[in-house]
């Protein structure tokens, strides 16, 4: 008997040691889709395999070939993907577009469903609201927001509210008229906050998703400092604070917020970098999972600033700026367990994985990136 176990060690071992563990085969994965900018070498969506674990990506492959899919969203509760294009001219109009994808859950492939107007050049940011029913388009060149209804199959119907923002502020070269930079939803989805670069103002709406529409809240808007330009926008968890990102003058607004009638109180602005960089501009704003810390990325910097957030009065204090090892950093995601950041650098063609310190919230190099050719945005799905 003896003989027997040390002769079933000897061929167990080897064959134990000399396995390869790679992200398909864990319980730990999830994929990872890129949009990009197709101006250069890309084609279109891009998708690979995270490891929640060790922070390990796959090499990327093409998934769908579509025009300039910049932003990315996935819905809430089917295997669908929805993709801005950001042109300016759709069918012969001064529009930009939206396209639909259905997911193949076994391998993570998208299928084009259709396209439909975004009712505006440069759609730059998009958002499925919390029942499914409906994304939510902000345009950025055409400085107006939209609302286009999901069909049964997944496809998207065409827009059943356009609203178009007027206005202008102080930075005449980049202030000149409305930039709806973004859209998104609280957790509630009765509300809808817009981030328009152009009228330095954060514009509240009540959304109703049977009907697909937008309607002016009351108040309307927040105003942020004349000039700021702000880009995105961030609510807290908890719904007490919220935070945006001004792309022009490389700060971070914080906001409290009161959800019974969202209305937004701005308190504080902190630079997003240590010291002036010329030409720097920030990209993107998220607040952890735990709601302990707040991420933006600099383009420029090259850098994601990290800030720790006071649990109370939703006060950021600066902690780093991170290198992104890439050159302009747009969009990036944080894994759903909290434990890593994915920076998308469009000017390098590469998206690289940081490891996040749960203590601190600071960021460290993983050891993990990919190319990915003009990556800007970063969307996680759970398989």
């Amino acid at each position: 008997m003896m003989r027997l176990l040390l002769l079933l060690t000897a061929l167990l071992v080897p064959f134990l040691f000399n396995q390869t563990t790679t992200a398909e085969e864990t319980d730990e994965t999830m994929d990872v889709y890129f949009g990009t900018y197709t101006q250069g070498d890309s084609r279109g969506i891009y998708k690979s395999t995270f490891n929640s674990e060790t922070g390990a990506l796959t090499a990327p492959e093409l998934v769908a070939k579509t025009p300039e899919p910049s932003f990315l969203a996935l819905h809430p509760t089917r295997p669908l993907l929805y993709a801005v294009n950001e042109t300016s001219d759709y069918q012969g109009k001064s529009s930009g577009s939206v396209t639909a994808f259905s997911i193949n859950e076994e391998n993570g492939s998208l299928s084009e469903l259709n396209q439909q107007a975004s009712h505006g050049a440069s759609p730059c940011h998009i958002d499925v609201d919390p029942t499914g029913r409906n994304v939510l388009i902000a345009n950025y060149h055409g400085g107006s927001v939209a609302v286009l209804p999901i069909k049964e199959d997944g496809s998207l119907a065409d827009a059943s509210c356009v609203i178009q923002h007027e206005g202008s502020s102080v930075n005449e070269s980049r202030q000149e008229g409305p930039h709806a930079h973004s859209i998104n939803l609280d957790a509630t989805g009765e509300f809808a906050f817009v981030a328009d670069l152009g009228l330095d103002k954060i514009l509240v709406y009540r959304f109703d998703p049977v009907a697909g529409t937008l309607i002016p809240h009351e108040p309307p808007s927040t105003s942020v400092p004349p000039g700021s330009g702000p880009r995105h926008f961030a609510m807290h968890p908890s719904a007490k604070f919220a935070y945006t990102n001004h792309e022009i003058t490389s700060e971070v607004r914080s906001f409290r917020y009161h959800p019974p009638t969202a209305v937004l109180y701005g308190f504080q602005t902190i630079s997003s970098i240590p010291e002036e960089v010329p030409g720097n501009s920030t990209a993107e704003i998220q607040v952890h999972p735990s709601g302990k810390f707040v991420y933006c990325s600099n383009r420029g910097h090259d850098s994601i600033a990290v800030y720790s957030v006071n649990e109370e009065t939703g006060e950021l204090s600066f902690i780093e700026a991170e290198s992104t090892h890439g050159q302009t950093p747009r969009n990036f995601g944080i894994d759903p367990s909290g434990k890593f950041v994915i920076a998308a650098n469009q000017s390098t063609d590469n998206a690289v994985v940081l490891r996040i310190d749960q203590e601190t919230g600071a960021l460290s190099t993983s050891g993990h990136s990919i190319k990915v050719p003009s990556a800007v945005c970063v969307k996680f799905r759970s398989r």
